[in-house]
């Protein structure tokens, strides 16, 4: 029970349906979905669509996608819906041109995306609404307007450089020189005739045709090495999710080339410790958190990426012995080095969780990479293009290097906790490189200390990365102080580290119970 004089609020409390989004408009349209008879998928699928509309810097139709559907809380599936680098992108193609690293802002970093022919294929399977009735409310809202929310006008008005490489996109994101102040107005007329295209024909009027098209014009004329035939050929895929035991539950994340297995090599370091014990100070967890996410840092680093190109020995990577071998070099006095840090960083993206009266789960994540992707936008089209491609790497034979039709190391993880063969809790943290300490926090704070989900969300946070330890101001000094005695190199982090939804399932009372990020403006709702 929180402490009803300390500013805050209650967990979200329902029987029926929840859905847990960063925006209240999302949640709102979600729930209406779910109360008009759709299921967890449909309503998930709204949701993000409206996202994609009214969270601009965090999410798009340009970007990818990855879910976790747990059919009636049984064995989750994993849906990967990232895209593909272009056929003639090869690491010496690079090379020969002297990149040791893709731009942000480079149309190399932009990938095909993979979002919209990953709702589709999460809906063939698993919706029962007509999809141009689920994208209905984001087409409003992207053709009539939506009021920019607080956090969203915060990310907003830090990204005037990463706009200002494409004309069109300054015009349309930052009209009149100005980004949107909370409470705004905000409309986007192409997007909204795209949406209104793809709900009338499907994904090939993404992927083929006028739309493709201009998106390839666009990005050949920056020196892109994409074709039509590229995006004709992105298909998302379903795959066998991993797991790792954790208290007595089991941590469900979808494989490589995602990073959801760094989230349970953390899990597996630190269940060597019994963190629901008294004899752990604050410094002793964020201490031993730092320590795990160094190791399972560079485990990803050295070994992820697309698995139909370099196989991932995921079983070695979570097995006991590894994990004893790294907690026998962790010292609690002494903070270890580093690891060396070479991936792309990146804080953006957004995510939602659904759970319907016959307790279908859904985990799903979708993003734009950096705020705002690339920057790059093909106007007619409406589109905003991600760019997670600059994730790849262009070192011939590394795991992560660039190839044809290849993908790259992703960052958004949707997350699941089963208990005795049944869904216990749909969850994910947004945050980019934070998310698989995020999952791994989330996980701990509510198995290993008991905390309810919205309690869980509220925790301070804390993330080990680039040589130093950043600290939410939240953390007492006396803390930082603690740590930085112990060698890390403190700074205290210049915005909220990342953010994240959370629906448990209690099946035995028959209630879900949500939490929702206070870093953001969204709510957890259910009726």
């Amino acid at each position: 029970m929180r402490d009803f004089f300390v500013p805050g609020h209650s967990p979200a409390v329902a029987e029926h349906g929840m859905a847990a989004t960063s925006l209240p408009l999302a949640s709102l349209t979600a729930i209406d979905v779910l109360r008009a008879g759709g299921n967890a998928v449909d309503a998930a699928i709204a949701a993000a669509a409206l996202l994609c509309v009214a969270e601009p810097a965090m999410t798009g139709i340009g970007g990818d996608c990855f879910v976790l559907y747990s059919p009636k809380g049984g064995r989750p599936l994993a849906l990967n819906g990232s895209g593909r680098a272009p056929a003639k992108a090869t690491a010496e193609w690079y090379q020969e041109r002297g990149m040791t690293a893709i731009p942000p802002t480079s149309p190399h970093a932009v990938t095909v995306p993979g979002a919209i022919d990953a709702w589709f294929r999460l809906h063939e399977a698993h919706g029962s609404k007509e999809m141009a009735e689920l994208l209905r409310p984001a087409i409003k809202a992207a053709e009539e307007g939506f009021r920019v929310t607080p956090r969203v006008a915060y990310d907003w008005a830090d990204q005037r450089e990463r706009l200002g490489h494409d004309p069109d996109a300054a015009a349309q994101y930052w009209p009149g020189g100005a980004a949107p102040a909370a409470g705004d107005l905000f409309r986007q007329p192409a997007l909204g005739a795209t949406l209104r295209r793809i709900a009338r024909k499907g994904p090939t009027a993404f992927y083929e045709g006028e739309i493709a098209a201009e998106i390839v014009a666009h990005l050949n004329a920056r020196g892109g090495l994409h074709t039509i035939e590229d995006f004709a050929a992105q298909r998302s895929e379903w795959v066998e999710p991993i797991s790792a035991a954790y208290r007595g539950h089991e941590i469900v994340e979808c494989p490589p080339n995602g990073q959801g297995l760094a989230a349970l090599i953390m899990l597996r370091i630190l269940a060597g410790y019994d963190l629901a014990g008294a004899q752990w100070s604050e410094a002793d967890r964020i201490h031993l958190l730092a320590e795990a996410t160094k190791a399972a840092y560079r485990l990803r680093d050295d070994y992820i990426g697309d698995p139909a190109h370099h196989p991932v020995d995921v079983a070695g990577l979570l097995s006991e012995a590894r994990a004893e071998a790294i907690r026998g070099a962790i010292r609690l006095d002494r903070a270890l080095p580093d690891s060396h840090w070479s991936a792309a960083e990146h804080k953006d993206t957004t995510y939602l969780c659904v759970v319907d009266r016959d307790r279908n789960a859904v985990s799903f994540i979708n993003s734009l990479f950096n705020a705002f992707g690339s920057g790059l936008y093909a106007a007619k089209s409406g589109v905003l293009l991600h760019n997670r491609g600059m994730c790849f790497r262009t070192i011939s034979g590394h795991p992560n290097a660039i190839a044809p039709g290849k993908r790259p190391m992703h960052t958004i993880i949707p997350g699941m906790v089963m208990k005795d063969g049944r869904a216990a809790m749909a969850f994910g943290v947004m945050g980019g490189h934070y998310q698989a300490v995020g999952h791994a926090q989330i996980v701990s704070e509510m198995l290993d200390r008991g905390r309810d989900p919205q309690a869980a969300a509220n925790a301070p946070r804390s993330h080990a990365t680039e040589g130093v330890l950043r600290l939410e101001r939240t953390i007492p000094d006396s803390v930082a102080a603690d740590l930085a005695r112990r060698g890390h190199k403190i700074e205290w982090a210049p915005k909220p580290l990342g953010g994240g939804q959370v629906i448990a399932i209690d099946w035995e009372r028959g209630v879900l119970i949500g939490g929702t990020e206070p870093r953001k403006d969204g709510i957890a709702l259910g009726y």
